[in-house]
């Protein structure tokens, strides 16, 4: 009997051997069947460099010999502030001063609410509580950050307090923002961006950022960059808002941080906040135990040396090419309707199978909701893992996917999706 209740799912005691994984290397999952997968998730976006990497497996044994544990309560330790110099060489010191560590997207989004609140509470303004996410993000599923997020997660039941929280849709030029802050700007304390919303694949565009910096400067709130699921290059560049003509205030990593070696994330705090809060000598209560131990450090400073490498920028560009290629060719086939997202962060909308499949003649329709799950799991049964989408499925590859692997992904897509158009027929 299966005592793993999943996240995301309902507790089913009745998980077959060919889905309960066992192991991973490269790219590949085994499970308990002895059958293997071609991960096409990045392991839910954590693992860019590939399951079992050596250097980050070395780097974290070495640390965890040399001090299994050591807390950043009241103090600080080599290890961490190794990691940290690690992440603001790379993410520029020019835009952030501070690091503080966190043990996942979703509590280091509970932190980047509080740092907010109370940054403009040392700035004598109190009044400035609300925080502002857009519909349709993904912040995580804790108290605070479950409350932020903008799908439907049932946040009623669990009697979130969103009082203090709004959403405005982002595919308005900023429109809703616009009118939101002529009513409550005075309150509003931060606004939280994903640059690609995870739940969807939608970039934003880049003139509702420009608005979101320019009412930034004049109203004085705080711009949050949740760059969990793009950070380290899954868009292109190594942070998606490192493009953005202005920086944001806070840079909040996760997921690939560690390789998906060991849970952890970290906020970046740019230079007004940083400055803010040292100038008034005010304490952030805030702390994890388990935030920034001397194994998370070591893997977040070999994840960072394996980003400085010319090989790891080309093996980026390279599955990014390939990845939109493949999703590309799909809707030119008529199995797909439209590729969204950028680099190797793409969604592929589907059409629904019951129309131009079973039928032999073109659909607009798109995949319904309902049945995501059943192509997803068509598709693990020819032999890939795809991640599932609001209207078809998301392809988030690891960056060393090579030609012949890209090959199995497109063969497994196409046959799983047969095998849901023969059912359909």
């Amino acid at each position: 009997m299966n005592a793993v209740w999943p996240a995301l799912s309902s507790a089913d005691p009745d998980i077959p051997p060919d889905r309960v994984a066992v192991a991973a290397h490269g790219h590949l999952i085994r499970y308990a069947d002895g059958s293997t997968r071609l991960c096409a998730t990045s392991g839910l976006w954590n693992v860019p460099l590939g399951y079992g990497h050596e250097g980050i497996a070395d780097a974290v044994t070495a640390a965890l010999r040399e001090a299994s544990y050591l807390t950043l309560f009241r103090g600080v330790h080599r290890p961490a502030q190794d990691a940290a110099d690690a992440l603001l060489d790379l993410a520029g010191r020019h835009s952030y001063r501070r690091v503080i560590f966190s043990t996942s997207g979703g509590a280091a989004n509970d932190a980047a609410m509080k740092l907010a609140r109370q940054y403009q509470i040392e700035r004598a303004e109190s009044a400035r509580t609300v925080i502002v996410g857009l519909r349709g993000s993904y912040h995580g599923t804790m108290y605070g950050s479950h409350a932020l997020s903008g799908d439907a997660l049932a946040q009623g039941a669990y009697a979130l307090d969103r009082r203090a929280v709004r959403h405005v849709d982002h595919a308005d030029g900023g429109a809703q923002l616009v009118s939101l802050v002529q009513r409550e700007g005075a309150r509003i304390a931060a606004v939280v961006l994903e640059p690609v919303l995870g739940t969807g694949a939608f970039p934003l565009d880049p003139d509702f950022v420009e608005t979101v910096l320019d009412l930034r400067d004049e109203h004085g709130f705080l711009v949050v960059a949740d760059e969990v699921a793009t950070g380290f290059g899954r868009t292109g560049p190594l942070f998606a808002s490192s493009t953005w003509s202005r920086s944001p205030d806070v840079l909040i990593l996760s997921k690939a941080l560690t390789n998906g070696a060991l849970g952890a994330a970290a906020l970046l705090v740019g230079a007004r906040v940083a400055s803010e809060f040292r100038h008034r000598r005010t304490t952030f209560v805030h702390g994890e135990t388990q935030a920034g131990t001397p194994g998370v450090a070591a893997a977040i400073v070999t994840v960072a040396d394996e980003f400085r490498r010319a090989a790891t920028v080309d093996a980026i560009e390279a599955v990014a090419r390939g990845v939109r290629q493949l999703a590309e060719r799909l809707v030119r086939d008529g199995w797909g309707a439209e590729v969204r997202g950028r680099g190797a962060f793409l969604a592929l909308a589907l059409r629904d199978p019951s129309g131009p499949f079973a039928h032999g003649a073109p659909s607009s329709s798109r995949l319904p909701a309902r049945r995501v799950a059943d192509v997803v799991r068509a598709i693990a049964d020819a032999g890939a893992v795809v991640h599932p989408g609001l209207d078809g499925i998301q392809l988030i590859p690891a960056y060393g996917l090579d030609a012949r692997e890209l090959g199995q992904l497109d063969s497994a897509i196409r046959a799983g999706l047969a095998q849901v158009a023969e059912r359909a027929a």
